[in-house]
């Protein structure tokens, strides 16, 4: 295929040049992301520490794997209309489920005697979980982060479904015209956008995870199950 497109210097400048493309494409995302971390964190926390509703992480995380994204954004246009909101919650939807599933197998994976130790120094539940659990689980709940960030990243050229902006647009309007170097264009520069992200996140990781960390937050915490997919993202 030809990338006479992409390699095009008009078609990286203006409202639909790539630069600005990209910046709507990382705004639906980020936003989708945010909104999912402030669920999914509390949540996965709470569910880890005390393990009451544990079924309920492992099964939504195995049932966001088989969740058809373009299915999820039809219903809630069907209720909600044409605009940003209903790609927002389609990838909402998406990203709860690695977060919440890495959070808490991150949690789980403490080691119970650690845990015992700080109660044992008088820690509240609160402070436990702050200051003992989440640096130690840090290295499986960033692994999920990197999991939903790459899936929300590539999953939102939905957005150009419902005439919203993004990378998307290269992709639909490349199919509705039939041409194919723009199709191409916008795919390239999408998965070069998933990877530069996903560098920079392994990036983060490295800075913020103590190297000591990664054997012995792998350590599970009794007989907790741990969907293989957040076990990958987390050795990732």
């Amino acid at each position: 295929m030809s990338l006479d497109f992409l390699l095009d210097g008009a078609n990286w400048s203006g409202v639909e040049g790539f630069p600005h493309r990209i910046l709507q494409h990382l705004g639906y995302s980020g936003m989708a992301l945010a909104i999912a971390l402030l669920i999914a964190l509390p949540l996965g926390l709470y569910i880890g520490h005390t393990g009451r509703g544990a079924l309920l992480a492992i099964n939504l995380g195995n049932a966001g794997r088989a969740l058809p994204t373009l299915g999820v954004l039809m219903l809630v246009l069907s209720v909600g209309g044409i605009g940003l909101k209903p790609v927002i919650v389609a990838l909402v939807v998406l990203a709860v489920p690695p977060l919440l599933t890495a959070t808490y197998a991150g949690i789980r994976s403490v080691d119970p005697a650690v845990v015992d130790a700080a109660r044992g120094i008088g820690l509240r539940e609160r402070q436990i979980v702050l200051q003992v659990e989440v640096p130690l689980a840090l290295p499986v709940i960033l692994g999920g982060v990197r999991s939903a960030v790459l899936q929300v990243i590539s999953t939102a050229t939905i957005a150009a479904y419902v005439a919203q902006g993004g990378l998307g647009r290269y992709l639909f309007d490349g199919l509705a015209l039939r041409d194919y170097p723009r199709i191409v264009a916008g795919a390239v520069v999408l998965a070069v956008l998933a990877v530069v992200v996903d560098l920079l996140l392994a990036l983060l990781q490295r800075l913020v995870v103590s190297p000591g960390l990664g054997e012995r937050g792998a350590r599970r915490r009794g007989p907790a199950s741990v969907p293989e997919p957040v076990s990958a993202s987390a050795q990732a």
